[in-house]
This record gives C-alpha cells, structure tokens and sequence, in this order.
C-alpha cells in the first residue's frame, strides 16, 4: 500500500526554494511513499467566506487533502508573515472536516524564518493539524547558492530531509497502528 503524502508550497517564485525542497521530497521519499505536489492553489481567488460557491481548484484541494495521508507545507517568510498564497489557501480549508488530525510537517527553506515558521504552525495548529514536529524541519536552501532543482543531491541538504521523510512516515505509521 502506498502513503500519499500531499505537498503544498507557499511561494509563486519560478525558482522557488520551497518548492525545490519539496521536490526533494519527491525524489527522497522512501520505497512505497508517493508525494504529490499541489499546484493549483497558486491560482485559488481570495478567500471570502460569504462565498457560497466552492471555487473546482478549491474542490480539487479539498478532495487532495481527503485522500492524503499526510501533508508537507514549504513556505518562505515575507515580511515576518506567512506569504499570502499560502494563508489563503489554508483559509479555503479551514472548514474542511477532513484536514483536522491530518499529520502535517512544515519545511522552512531557511534559517532565518522564525516568524512566518511560528505563525504558520500556530495556524496549523488553530485547525486542529496533527503538526508532525519530528518531521518539521529547517533547511538552509536560501542563501546557499544551491540550484533549487538539484536540493536532493546536495547531502547537507538530503540527509535531514530524509530523515524529516522518514519522521513523517513513521508517525502515519503509529497512528494507523492505534486505529
């Protein structure tokens, strides 16, 4: 059986490290984890709660969460906050029973991040997120001059996100073992 993990990244950058660590993820997922890497919230309207329609990127996201085992957020920091693409796509969720006690680790491409990493656990944690904290991990991409596709061959850089990997799995593991 495979474990889905879904992956989400709160930069639009080109070039995005966040997004080049969760590609590492992708290529250093252990044997039998499948890592899905969500794109259409880049695109997702703002969040409006008076809005009675659900957007299909949105639907989309919603079904992508359901079927996941777990979720991995990479995010950089804007201005000591959560970048805006990565709140509003947490606020179309927000009300979506499915992602409560879902095991989620956020990945912080920097060393620097303090305030946005905080903010975006608090939240996480404010939706009821099984915030995975032995899986929750600092990589120092940003700065490094390392080339965001090639994270993955970099071993400063893949053998703690492996282990990060690795924490992840193990949790979904216990928990589906108390189940």
């Amino acid at each position: 059986m495979t474990l889905r993990i879904l992956a989400l990244c709160g930069s639009q950058r080109a070039r995005s490290m966040s997004a080049g660590v969760l590609r590492a993820c992708r290529d250093l997922a252990p044997a039998g984890v499948a890592i899905e890497l969500f794109e259409q919230h880049k695109d997702f309207p703002l969040f409006n709660p008076e809005r009675t329609d659900v957007p299909p990127g949105v639907a989309a996201l919603q079904e992508a969460i359901t079927a996941a085992d777990a979720l991995l957020i990479a995010s950089p920091e804007y201005a000591h906050g959560v970048t805006g693409t990565m709140k509003n796509t947490l606020d179309w969720v927000v009300g979506h029973a499915p992602f409560a006690g879902k095991p989620v680790a956020v990945l912080n491409p920097s060393y620097q991040s303090f305030h946005a990493d905080e903010a975006l656990k608090e939240t996480l944690r404010t939706m009821s997120a099984d915030l995975v904290l032995d899986a929750c991990l600092r990589v120092p991409v940003i700065g490094s001059g390392a080339d965001p596709a090639r994270i993955a061959e970099i071993p400063r850089f893949a053998t703690p996100i492996a282990a990060a990997l690795r924490a992840l799995v193990a949790h979904v593991e216990r928990a589906a073992a108390r189940e």
